[in-house]
């Protein structure tokens, strides 16, 4: 389903190294079930459910007796592959979204484009490998498989922080947020495609 007022998508993903079940309704609350075997990862992915307002149930099964690099990078494609799915023509949507968002001693910014046109720019740096037994780098990571299978152009820039578990946080809170923005209904355009050129597919 994709039109503006049903925008739901389910997407199932099967490999030899994962298997992943992931719906969104993109018009949701933030109701989350989310089981991917990695703690971390369910604890970022819960940030961006609900600070988006998409209600999200994922199930990932993945190689973590290699690491949680599979499972992480496969869920982050399968994540965009149903907000693709669920935005449909992306018809009456705000397109643009940009926030500044502060957590303690850290901010982070995002901005994106619903453009459909895939492109990550990253420009955040942790001071550790790891939080717990979390890759940092898998952080990244994630967000450039969601923002290619999305089809969004995605800036991600920490201005500045100390501690690597709120620098990550402020990452997914802050794309969480900008998705919402970006997703919502223009009430002043709600039928027309926000581009001259009449798609947003490409």
């Amino acid at each position: 389903m994709s039109s503006v007022n049903t925008r739901t998508a389910k997407i199932e993903r099967s490999t030899n190294e994962t298997s992943i079940a992931v719906s969104v309704n993109l018009d949701g609350t933030g109701k989350f079930d989310i089981s991917t075997g990695v703690g971390f990862f369910d604890h970022m992915l819960e940030q961006l459910s609900r600070h988006s307002l998409i209600d999200m149930d994922i199930k990932a099964k993945g190689d973590l007796h290699i690491d949680d690099h599979h499972t992480v990078e496969d869920t982050g494609i399968a994540i965009g592959q149903a907000i693709a799915k669920a935005l449909g023509d992306r018809r009456g949507i705000n397109r643009y979204a940009s926030l500044d968002l502060a957590m303690d001693e850290t901010l982070t910014r995002a901005a994106l484009d619903v453009s459909g046109r895939p492109f990550l720019v990253w420009h955040v740096e942790f001071s550790a490998a790891k939080i717990g037994t979390f890759d940092t780098e898998l952080v990244r990571e994630f967000f450039q498989a969601l923002a290619q299978n999305a089809g969004i152009t995605l800036h991600v820039s920490n201005l500045y922080g100390a501690n690597n578990h709120h620098i990550a946080e402020t990452c997914f809170k802050a794309v969480a947020r900008t998705l919402r923005t970006a997703m919502e209904t223009d009430p002043r355009q709600k039928d027309a495609i926000p581009s001259t050129k009449g798609t947003l597919n490409g």
